[in-house]
């Protein structure tokens, strides 16, 4: 019997569909209170009056907070720049100005509208190009005397930009001089909201010195820490309990509005729930950043790329967020897949008048890919090469560095990844006809390597136990990946493990779902566990069989003789001898990838250093161009991706599958635009999602090379399937065209003009 690479069920497959899973949006208890914010109208500008007095006499309404009520300190994911309500100035719409607790949503609502509220606007930094102007407005005057949260390293920052990377090593100008062809390409892409069902909330109780909160949230350690720090209490004074999660996509990795719901709970005695309505989160939400890049590479005629210079300028939005780590990025990317002789990499976080920017899935590699690789065939067009010609000559291999030094020992997986896709979708007959193209595109992704732990215990009936705080946002990570796992340490059928749901009280530290480290590190953590509690499982059964310890082996949830599965003792009746005999049988088993070597003088700036158990990825994709109307038709999409081995193929594909679809969506329609600092699309419906007849059915082809060590040999598998998807799109719709596409989305706009100008 064995798990590994089943198609198992998911274990919250039938709550789901049955309608039985309580999401945080569902939490409730009896007597709650219900909170409302008062967010700001205005992107920029100083607060003249704020009277809440009416609000704070009407019928219902048990607490009215401001500013004044709540921890004069800030606080930050990173950098401590962000304050609990706007006192004097506000610095985005949608900023939370106060917040009334009332006995229903209504009479908050009502509250909240009788509050008056005057704000003296100014003109908004509205995007990185004004924030970075000379004698551009500052954002935030006292930037460098904020402080940085207690373990940072620290960065270079000033003025609008709140973290800055700098990477200019000797050489490159006499590179460019040297080069036989110089390229420059500058490109734009919007923010991108991760539209998941389940809109924001939180559900906060105070006994007098400790908070609980029920919430739905991919980090609910990182939840305990930040409300605890927001709130300026020690953070064991905070519980954080999770409930299912109705689509996250890094989305719920930070403060959402926990703070708030805890503050109105202390301030009440009694418990408080905070709910967003769509329009509220969309606008405040903490979405992928926009950007612009400028590449300028210097390539020979015999297309070895000799110089390169990359720019990435990344909007944080009014607060700084996770933005300054994913400077680190541009410098990861710039130089990875394809080789470059030498390379000078600036990436700067910006402070705009806009709502705060934050993770979402493939974080900062969307649009960097995006930018490489569309340069990347404008440089085989300059020299007249085919473009996959042009890839595989400058394609890493086994032993090359990226440009932070780090050797990549598998880089030849890249190689076997082309040659794949090659054989389902071969170059040369693919996006032939009119207005028709074909793109291809690569990655290198990294697993994130952030700590982990379980807990694994051997019930008395036979069945296991597993107990961790990392939570299961939807990728099947937990109830799939985790689970079988733990089957598979103790040959058990998956059905015969069980998932507790996070409650940081009782669970160790978990870093949360995101960079696909979850079954990798989460499921390394139930082997080390699984490892302790087998050397005491088999010293109990050794008692039952008469047999030493080292001649014992699990198989089919029975401790067996080595060779001779006849010679058994099941698994529950040792859990029953366990208990007769010391106590049950648990063990807490803990991991953190450890981090590859890179050269720390390869940059300024560098708070995220390399990129660990990297992943290799090569997407293709076919498009169809209408003529009349502009509209790209994606006919085809090939993926190959490298995933270390199988745990769960439905899982793999599904998250391959799931993140085409949101790369698609990404590249063709989606994009929060503003205008004045304001969103000018605010709801769903006019955010522009694709739908299911806009996705095409995803070729996938799995390429397993075991990593010695993950569990069972598993990397990451969900975060990379989006980070080449608009590449891929694009460098097909610019076949198709004849254009150079520097923009997302790729709307009908660009396409017809792309046209026109062809056809002029």
């Amino acid at each position: 019997m064995t798990a590994i690479g089943a198609r198992s069920p998911r274990s919250d497959a039938e709550a789901k569909v049955r309608g039985l899973a309580n999401y945080g949006v569902d939490y409730s208890e009896t007597g709650m209170l219900h909170a409302r914010l008062l967010r700001s109208p205005a992107a920029a500008g100083r607060i003249t009056r704020l009277d809440v007095e009416v609000a704070g006499r009407m019928p219902g309404v048990y607490a009215v907070a401001t500013a004044a009520e709540a921890p004069p300190h800030r606080s930050g994911l990173i950098l401590m720049d962000t304050p609990f309500f706007a006192d004097d100035v506000v610095r985005y719409e949608g900023e939370p100005i106060a917040m009334v607790v009332a006995e229903s949503e209504r009479l908050a609502d009502d509250a909240v509208s009788s509050i008056v509220l005057e704000i003296e606007e100014s003109t908004p930094v509205s995007d990185v190009g004004q924030a970075l102007a000379p004698g551009a407005v500052l954002v935030h005057p006292d930037l460098e005397t904020y402080q940085s949260v207690p373990g940072a390293a620290p960065w270079p920052r000033s003025g609008n930009a709140g973290g800055i990377l700098t990477s200019d090593p000797e050489g490159v100008d006499g590179a460019f001089a040297a080069a036989d062809v110089v390229v420059e390409d500058v490109y734009v892409v919007p923010r991108q909201y991760q539209a998941y069902l389940e809109p924001k909330s939180a559900t906060a109780s105070y006994d007098g010195h400790r908070w609980t909160i029920h919430v739905s949230h991919q980090f609910p350690h990182n939840v305990r820490t930040r409300v605890a720090q927001a709130l300026g209490v020690e953070l064991s004074r905070v519980r954080v309990v999770g409930e299912h999660i109705g689509g996250a996509f890094g989305a719920r990795l930070d403060l959402g509005l926990e703070q708030f719901a805890a503050l109105g709970a202390s301030m009440t005695g009694r418990t408080v729930k905070l709910v967003n309505n769509r329009s509220e989160d969309l606008i405040s939400c903490m979405s992928r950043e926009n950007a612009t890049i400028r590449v300028r590479s210097g390539v020979m005629k015999d297309g070895r790329i000799v110089a390169r210079d990359f720019e990435c300028l990344m909007d944080g939005g009014a607060y700084a967020g996770d933005t300054p780590y994913l400077t680190s990025i541009a410098l990861l990317m710039a130089g990875s897949v394809y080789r470059v002789d030498t390379a000078r990499v600036v990436a700067k976080s910006v402070y705009t008048n806009t709502a705060p920017t934050g993770a979402f899935r493939g974080v900062s590699g969307t649009y960097i890919c995006f930018a490489i690789e569309r340069h990347m065939d404008q440089l085989a067009h300059a020299i007249g090469m085919d473009r996959r010609e042009f890839r595989l000559l400058n394609l890493f291999e086994s032993g090359d560095a990226m440009l932070n030094g780090q050797v990549l020992d598998d880089a030849d997986i890249l190689s076997e990844a082309f040659d794949r896709v090659e054989e389902v979708a071969p170059w040369a007959e693919t996006g032939t006809g009119m207005l028709r193209g074909v793109g291809i595109a690569s990655a290198i992704w990294l697993t994130n390597p952030l700590a982990g732990s379980a807990t694994v215990t051997l019930h008395e009936d036979g069945h296991i136990g597993v107990s961790t705080a990392a939570t299961e946002n939807g990728s099947g990570a937990v109830a799939m990946g985790v689970r079988q796992i733990a089957a598979g340490e103790f040959d058990v059928a998956a059905e015969d493990v069980f998932i507790t749901l996070p409650d940081t009280d009782s669970q160790a530290y978990d870093a949360g779902s995101q960079g696909s480290r979850t079954t990798h590190v989460v499921g390394m953590a139930v082997h080390n566990a699984a490892t302790q509690m087998k050397t005491r499982l088999f010293d109990i059964a050794s008692g039952l069989l008469n047999l030493l310890p080292e001649d014992l082996e699990l198989r089919g949830g029975n401790v067996c003789m080595r060779g001779d599965a006849s010679v058994s003792v099941p698994l529950a009746e040792v859990a029953g001898a366990a208990l007769r005999s010391g106590g049950p049988l648990s063990a807490t088993g803990s991991y953190s990838v450890p981090l590859p070597k890179w050269d720390p003088d390869a940059a300024d700036g560098l708070l995220f250093p390399a990129f660990p158990v990297p992943t290799y990825h090569v997407h293709l994709a076919e498009v169809e161009v209408d003529p009349v109307d502009g509209r790209v038709r994606v006919t085809r999409y090939v993926v190959a991706q490298e995933v270390g081995r199988m745990i769960n193929p439905d899982g793999v594909y599904g998250q391959i599958q799931g993140g085409v679809a949101q790369g698609v969506g990404y590249a063709l329609w989606e994009g929060l635009e503003n205008v004045e600092g304001r969103y000018t699309r605010r709801t769903l419906e006019s955010y522009g999602l694709p739908l299911a007849v806009d996705i095409p059915d995803v070729e996938m082809i799995v390429l397993e090379h075991p990593h010695e060590a993950g569990p069972f040999g598993a990397k990451g598998v969900a975060e990379p399937p989006i980070v080449p998807v608009a590449a891929a799109i694009a460098n097909a719709v610019a076949d198709a065209t004849g254009a150079n596409i520097v923009r997302l989305p790729i709307d009908p706009e660009q396409v017809l003009n792309a046209l026109d100008m062809r056809d002029s």
